[in-house]
Parts: structure tokens; sequence; C-alpha cells
């Protein structure tokens, strides 16, 4: 992690694996790997990268937003929209949100989330 500003070169950033609870997995066998690039000292702030391959998955989601870099989804927000993103989007998650990623093409994305206390 950083404690100064930066840069990173998103495209070429090295992941690690980040094993999904099986049973957040709808169909497919999506597979997700991830880096925090910066973390505020209270944890609360969290700054990253996040890749998914295809597949459907659920979740419940953090306060974030992010932007598209490579790939694209349709993210079903139960009681909410459905919003399709691609490089160059960017959207904003609310904390609590439940939805339903249907993966089209290997996603790549840089995240802001913000944590509860």
């Amino acid at each position: 992690m950083n404690d100064s500003s930066f840069a990173v070169r998103v495209a070429d950033t090295d992941l690690v694996p980040e094993p999904l609870d099986p049973e957040q997995i709808v169909s497919g066998t999506p597979e997700v790997t991830g880096k925090v690039v910066w973390e505020s000292p209270d944890g609360r702030r969290v700054r990253g990268i996040w890749q998914i391959t295809p597949g459907v998955v659920t979740d419940t989601e953090a306060d974030e937003m992010f932007v598209v870099v490579s790939g694209s989804a349709t993210v079903e927000v139960e009681g909410g929209p459905t919003l399709r993103v691609g490089p160059g989007d960017m959207a904003v998650l609310r904390e609590g949100d439940r939805t339903t990623w249907t993966v089209h093409e290997t996603l790549r994305k840089v995240y802001a989330l913000t944590l509860p206390e």
C-alpha cells in the first residue's frame, strides 16, 4: 500500500485470487482477482482493482463507486435499476444493495469503497 500520491497502470497490474463463496455463484465458473492499492489508516476507505471472469454471481454491496476499464456486465439491483456497464462507464452502488452480476466479458474495474464504522 501507498501513503503518498501515486499512479497505477490498471491494465498491467498483477491481481491475486479472491475466491468467491460458492453460494454466490449462480451459473458458470466465474473467478475473481483483485488488488487493494490504497487503504486509509482506519481501514474504512479502500481503493483498488477488481476483475471477474464470465458467469453470474450475487453480492451484497458496500458503498462503492467504480469505473470499468475493460469487459462488460449487467448488474441487477434488487428492487432497483439494472445497470449495463462497459469500458469507461462509472457506476455507484449503495451499501446493502443486493445485486446479481451477469458478466459477459471478463470485467476489470477500479473502485473506491467506503466501509461502515
